[in-house]
């Protein structure tokens, strides 16, 4: 492993994850919740993530991509998987693993908005503002990272990496 260094622990994640599930019950009891997961790398988070809300709920996913094979945004936000249920007027928590420049992020947002969600907020295992290169909002945040290529706990490099337990930087991406 001396091409990474830990960032994150499992007892951190884990630790987090419980105390976002706790607020986000708090924050939507008695609406009508539907976790929405960006794919690929939110999918080992969201699954965390539900089974610490205590609401009934509804799960679904988007894949958008920015990244490709590389470790660097392309600036170019491309949609391979549409949401299949239907949104409009739910409560939609858009689940992604990490926000970087804040592009994706920021279109998803109002993608929900325009196909009639009655609110959409995010929750984002990390907020790396390194890169940032748009504003953008983030309710439930579990790390704030300054700096550094991540893997593990879902997120790749080149789809290598996701099935970590923790979160690394990669020393050499």
């Amino acid at each position: 492993m001396s091409d990474k260094e830990i960032v994150i622990n499992r007892t951190d994640l884990a630790r987090r994850v419980n105390e976002l599930g706790i607020a986000i019950t708090h924050d939507y009891t008695g609406a009508h919740l539907m976790v929405v997961g960006v794919l690929n790398g939110a999918f080992i988070f969201m699954a965390d993530l539900v089974r610490e809300i205590k609401l009934d709920l509804q799960v679904d996913f988007v894949r958008v991509a920015s990244y490709g094979m590389s470790t660097k945004s392309s600036g170019e936000i491309r949609f391979s998987k549409d949401v299949e249920l239907d949104i409009k007027d739910k409560d939609i928590l858009i689940v992604e693993d990490i926000v970087d420049t804040g592009r994706t992020l920021v279109c998803l947002q109002n993608y929900m908005k325009k196909r009639g969600a009655k609110s959409v907020r995010t929750c984002a295992l990390i907020d790396k503002k390194e890169r940032r290169e748009v504003e953008v909002v983030i309710e439930y945040v579990g790390f704030d990272v300054k700096e550094g290529f991540l893997v593990g706990y879902g997120l790749d490099c080149g789809e290598k990496y996701r099935q970590l337990e923790e979160v690394f930087q990669l020393l050499k991406p």
